[in-house]
Parts: structure tokens; sequence; C-alpha cells
């Protein structure tokens, strides 16, 4: 009652801010029947319309909205590529995207496409952007576009394959300082690179690997260092700090749901934030949360929080996003999804790294799952679930709901 009395008090020339926030949008959208006429609905109905007003009047994305009404501004995706302003291009795209206004695009991948062009052209040698450019464009940008289409999340990961093309030039440098080429190298050249290169140094395996199958290279062998155990989060942290998000009410609701599924099933930041609330589903026997081939038995109290999150329908409150959203975690960029970073950056406040935690949850599944199981269940690739389950040494007795059950009941206890 109080917010509709004060949207009711006039706010210029008698009107008052709902209506008067109306006009303000007609006059800067002009043809509200048009392309733009669901960026329109969703700005006069913005939860809070004195911040649609103030966004209208100085936000340098309306700015950029007003070009493209006036058509000034073509309604593409290049065109919002190309301009200055790039943060407050991108936002109006995700705006424009959310109401239907521009069909949606993997803006991750036309990113990592761009960054790898840029760097490439850096490199001064014609031999080197060669190599490198084949590798980038049948190897990396391949993966990538692959691994977008199969998983259709709102963002494709694109961080590997940065490190992936980040080592093999750093690697095809030091081939370089050592006077020799990428056809001459031997197993002694990958030795000394991987004593004396970065820490990001085995990642020029996938480098190696690609130059062998093409036969440029031949008999080297990259030794990965071991990473299912190594930092991972000791178990009694891990589950005092489950028992404290799944009884703690003062913490997010969205961050205690997502503090457990990393510390519980293991779960990447990017998988947890590509979630939509139709994955979350009530069944005679309880909550089921559907991560990979089939659904997980969710038991309490993690089901009810879980069951709440789904329900809350945690609107966003800036300007721009259609009123309802399909997103577990709803960002803060119009119609999207919270992104991995952010999300992350929530968990390091709780105590929780992601990484670290992540790994102690799989290393603990892994001691009881089949890897056939374990990749069903939590949507891994079979040879990243048969490396756990080898690492932890399982005796695959039990199943993944069954396990929960009793993590459940430890943190419960």
């Amino acid at each position: 009652m109080l917010v509709r009395e004060v949207e009711e008090r006039p706010y210029a020339d008698g009107c008052c801010v709902r209506c008067s926030l109306i006009q303000r949008a007609r006059h800067l959208i002009g043809d509200t029947e048009g392309p733009l006429a669901g960026v329109y609905h969703a700005i006069v109905t913005a939860p809070q319309p004195h911040s649609a007003h103030n966004w209208l009047r100085s936000g340098a994305s309306a700015a950029i909205l007003a070009e493209v009404a006036a058509g000034a501004l073509p309604l593409t995706h290049e065109a919002l590529d190309a301009h200055p302003q790039a943060r407050a291009a991108n936002f109006l795209r995700c705006m424009l995207v959310a109401n239907g206004a521009l069909a949606a695009r993997d803006d991750a991948l036309v990113r990592l496409e761009t960054w790898a062009a840029s760097r490439l052209d850096q490199l001064s040698c014609p031999e080197h952007r060669r190599i490198l450019g084949a590798y980038a464009r049948w190897r990396v940008l391949r993966r990538a576009r692959q691994r977008g289409e199969a998983a259709r999340r709102p963002r494709t990961p694109t961080r590997h394959a940065k490190t992936c093309l980040l080592s093999a030039i750093a690697f095809m440098a030091f081939l370089d300082r050592r006077g020799t080429t990428l056809a001459r190298s031997n197993q002694d050249d990958v030795d000394v690179w991987l004593v004396e290169g970065p820490r990001s140094a085995p990642e020029v395996a996938d480098f190696l690997d690609w130059a062998a199958e093409r036969r440029i290279i031949e008999g080297v062998v990259v030794t990965r260092p071991g990473t299912h155990h190594a930092g991972a989060l000791d178990d009694d942290t891990r589950w005092s700090i489950v028992a404290r998000l799944l009884h703690d009410d003062t913490i997010d609701l969205g961050d205690r749901v997502a503090g457990c599924l990393v510390l519980l099933y293991g779960q990447q930041l990017s998988r947890i934030v590509a979630l939509t609330r139709d994955q979350v589903t009530r069944h005679h026997d309880g909550i089921r949360l559907h991560l990979g081939v089939t659904s997980i038995e969710v038991l309490e109290p993690l089901g009810a929080l879980l069951a709440g999150l789904a329900d809350s329908r945690r609107a966003y409150v800036g300007i721009g996003s259609p009123a309802e959203v399909p997103w577990l975690f709803p960002g803060l960029d119009p119609g999207r999804p919270l992104t991995a970073g952010h999300l992350g950056e929530r968990l390091r406040r709780l105590g929780i790294g992601a990484m670290p935690g992540r790994r102690a949850a799989l290393v603990h599944l892994a001691g009881q799952l089949p890897a056939a199981v374990l990749a069903d269940l939590l949507h891994l690739a079979p040879t990243t679930a048969v490396g756990w389950v080898r690492a932890a040494g399982g005796d695959w007795n039990t199943y993944a709901a069954q396990l929960a059950r009793a993590a459940i009941a430890n943190a419960d206890e």
C-alpha cells in the first residue's frame, strides 16, 4: 500500500511517477508497438519506477537505446560491438535480447574469437602466426563452439580455451629463445619448459597433442601434475561449513544453496549459475534436482532450501528485465543469470573456495560411486569421472542419493 501511495503522488506535471515514466519511455522509444515493444513494456513496468526514470534520464545505455530507436544506430549485434561505450552497449544488448528485440547469441564465444584474433595479430613471426592460427582455429575455437552448442549454457566457459592458446604462444616463444622450432623440438625441450615455465606450463599438452596429430612433432610427452587431491578442503572444515549453510537463516538463500551444491555435489560454479527453476521438481519422494542424465533426490533440509529458492521468483530489480526469468540464480544484467565470477566472490565471503570445496566433494563421492554413475548423476565427462574414482580408490557400494542422505544427516547433528 505504501509503495502504491508513493507512486500515486504527483511526480511531474501533475502525473504520478508511473504515468510520467510511461510518457518519458514513449518519447524515447517512439513506436511502442514496433521491434522495441518488449523493451518499452519492461521499462514502464519496472519494479522501481524512480530508478527507471533516473536510467532514462542519465543512463549511458538509455542514450544508446535512443540512438537505436531513432534509427541512428542499427538494431544489430555488430553495431553494438562497434559502439565506443562497450559496457553500456553490452547492458543494452542484454535488455534487447531478454525482451525479444534482438536474437540471442553466445557473447562469450564472440569475445573469445575477438581476443584470439588480437593475440595472434600481435605475433611478429609469420611461422608462429601460421601454426598458432591453425591451432586456434581448428582446435581451440572449434572445441569451444562445439561445447557451446552441446551444453546450451547461457555463457560458454572460455577460460580454459584462453589458457591453452596462451600456453601455446608462450611455448613457441620459449622454443625461439632456445634456437629451435616446433618441428625440431624434442622431449628435452618439453621437460625444460615444464620445469622453467609458468604454473600453466603443463597446459601446453593440448597444443602438443594437436601438433602430434598433424605430424608436426612426435615422441613428446607432457606429464601433468595430479590435481584431484591437491588443495582439497579438509573434511572437518567442509562439514562445518555445510552445517552452517543448512541452518543459518541469516545467510542469503541463494548462497546457501550454491554453497551446498559445491560442497556436497562437487558442482562447478559455471554450471550452478546456469541452473533453471524447471530443473528443480517435486515428486512423491521429495525434491529432485536434475544435474546430469538423471535427477538426484535432494534430502532435507537442503531440499526445502532448494524448493524455496525455486519458488521465490527473486526478480531482477533493475531496469529492462522481463517480469519472469528462468534462472535459479538471476543476475545483474537483464534476463541473464549470475556470473560464475560473481557467485565465486559471494561464496568466498562465506569461507568457501569453489575449487578446494569441489575437489573435496568429488573425492568423497568418487570413493563411493562407480565412474559411470558419478558421470550420469553429476554431469561429468566420463573420463573426468574415471579420474576422480581412481584418485579416490572408490569402493562403489552406494549411490549419490544415499551418500547425500548420510552427508546431510551428519551436518544436521
